[in-house]
Formats: C-alpha cells, sequence, structure tokens
C-alpha cells in the first residue's frame, strides 16, 4: 500500500505550487523597446488624433470618387468663375467654391490628396532605404569606407535642398510625381545617413554584439539581426517628421512652377493659382493651403508622438 503520509505531501506541494505557476502566467512578461513604444502610444491622444487623420488622407488619396463626383479638371468660366463657397452644400461641387477656371476647388483638394501623399511617402522610403544603408555601412565598418560616405554626405549637405530641388527639376521638361520623388530624395537622403552612422557606432559596441561576434556569426547576421533592429528607432523618428517636409517642399516647387505641373493635379499648383486672386477670393487659395498644413501637421504630431514613445528619457 502506498504509504499515506507521502500522499499527503506530495499533495500540499502541488497546492502550494500551482498558485505560484498560475501567478507566473498571470504576471506580465517583460516588453521590447518597440512592444514598450507601442504600450505608450495607446496612451497618447496625440498619436491617435494624428493617426486617424492620416488613416483619413490615405483613404482619400486612394479612392477619391467616394469623397467627391465633380470632374477637378472639369471648367466651367460661363457660371463659376471664381464663385464663392457654399459652406452648406457638404461635399458638393460648391462646397469650396470655385477658382479662376471654374473647377471645383473641393475636387481639386480631394483629388490633390493622392500626389502630396505619394511624394511624402515614396521620398521618405527612398531616403529611408539609402541613407539608411549608407550609414549602416559607415558606422559598422568604419575606417576608409566611413571616412568616403562622411565626405560625400558632407558635400550633399552643403547644397541648399530647395535651390538643389530646383535645378535638379530645372532639367527635366516633363515633371511627374516619379520625377519629383527622385529629386527630393536625390538630395535629402543625408539627415537619415548620419542618424544611422551615430545608432549604428552606439549599437555596436552593445555587449550583445560582442558576444555574436565571440560565438561566430557573420557580417550579414550580425547587421541585420543584432545591430539593424536596435539602430533603427531613431531612423524612424526622423523619417516620420520629414515626411511631412517633402509634402511640404513639393507644395512650395510646385507653387513656384517647377515642381508637379499639369494636368497632375496638387495643392500647391492650386495655391499658385489661388494666389493671384487672394484679395477679392481668398477662398482659392486658403482651402488647398489649409489642406496641406494640415496634412503637414498630422505628420509632424505623428512623429513627435513616435519620438517620445521610442526615447525614455522623454517619458
Amino acid at each position: 500500500m502506498p504509504d499515506v503520509t507521502e500522499t499527503k505531501t506530495e499533495a500540499a506541494v502541488d497546492a502550494v505550487a500551482a498558485p505560484s505557476a498560475a501567478d507566473g502566467k498571470s504576471k506580465d512578461k517583460p516588453r521590447s523597446l518597440w512592444g514598450d513604444a507601442w504600450f505608450d502610444l495607446r496612451h497618447r491622444p496625440m498619436f491617435w488624433i494624428s493617426s486617424i487623420l492620416l488613416l483619413l488622407l490615405l483613404v482619400v488619396a486612394a479612392f477619391p470618387g467616394l469623397f467627391t463626383g465633380a470632374d477637378p479638371r472639369d471648367g466651367d468660366l460661363t457660371n463659376h468663375f471664381l464663385t464663392k463657397p457654399e459652406l452648406g452644400h457638404f461635399f458638393q461641387a460648391d462646397w469650396f467654391g470655385y477658382d479662376g477656371q471654374g473647377r471645383s476647388i473641393y475636387a481639386r483638394v480631394i483629388y490633390g490628396t493622392r500626389a502630396s501623399i505619394l511624394v511624402g511617402v515614396g521620398v521618405t522610403a527612398a531616403v529611408t532605404l539609402v541613407g539608411g544603408l549608407l550609414g549602416m555601412l559607415a558606422g559598422y565598418f568604419g575606417g576608409w569606407l566611413d571616412s568616403v560616405i562622411s565626405r560625400v554626405t558632407d558635400i550633399f549637405f552643403g547644397i541648399p535642398f530647395l535651390l538643389g530641388a530646383m535645378v535638379v527639376l530645372n532639367a527635366f521638361t516633363e515633371r511627374k510625381v516619379y520625377v519629383v520623388i527622385l529629386a527630393l530624395a536625390f538630395l535629402g537622403w543625408t539627415s537619415i545617413c548620419r542618424v544611422m552612422r551615430a545608432s549604428v557606432i552606439t549599437a555596436k559596441q552593445a555587449d550583445y554584439v560582442t558576444a555574436a561576434r565571440a560565438l561566430g556569426a557573420g557580417t550579414s547576421r550580425i547587421l541585420f539581426r543584432h545591430v539593424l533592429p536596435n539602430a533603427l528607432a531613431p531612423t524612424i523618428v526622423v523619417a516620420t517628421i520629414a515626411l511631412g517636409g517633402y509634402i511640404s517642399a513639393e507644395a512650395t516647387l510646385s507653387f513656384l512652377g517647377l515642381g508637379l505641373a499639369d494636368p497632375t493635379i496638387s495643392w500647391g499648383i492650386d495655391i499658385a493659382e489661388g494666389s493671384k486672386a487672394i484679395r477679392d477670393n481668398p477662398h482659392a487659395l486658403l482651402f488647398p493651403a489649409g489642406m496641406l498644413s494640415l496634412t503637414v501637421f498630422a505628420f509632424i504630431m505623428l512623429g513627435d508622438a513616435v519620438r517620445d514613445a521610442l526615447d525614455p528619457k522623454l517619458r
């Protein structure tokens, strides 16, 4: 027969151990940097406000026909030349009034979202890819490669951004969206490169990188599995904030007549057109300018929220 005393002892141990195991499961596991950042972002109203605005802008850019049935290129000088806004006609062609060529300002504001978002996202993706790769190589390998990349970066830093973009774009007879993206990316990768270089220099000196190297991990594995994930946070912050700046730069170039051109619909083109009638018909300028300001503001708010979440010192 089994020992009754031994059986009772094992049962008591199990009874004591069971709550401990349950308590251990209920405790939160340690969060990573990205998990901790997401937990912090969820409690920031600024993050949700900017995210909702940007989500709405993305939907407008992808499906402009859902928000207006008017043709943004259809002008009627006879009936609608600089007609005042009808603010009570929500989502109608005359909601924001008409511009100097009789075109619906509301329709052009809606359809102009696509070009601005494409330029902003396209330039940001290009500069993050090129600048991030060059900065990672310069920061990790150092030596002559770091010197060459740093000197090239200094040369590009010496070129005024807008002035350089004007010179580059002036060389093209047809300035479409992809041309503007390439011109702005050609001059805008330097900031990302410097930020990534500094982050990689800091990350490669960490103990986990030294341990990975001692265990025989290859260069590519160390770079992409250990260094890059821990050096990416500052780059994401800079890229998010800069995205709004690239949208503003595209509008500035289009306003000056060196960016996007007809038949492409752009807020910068409409702002330039509206500025000619600003004294008597300010609505032709204010609505596209207000949409541009709102978009840039949303991206800057998102960048600030991401920066605060990824930098523990700012909490």
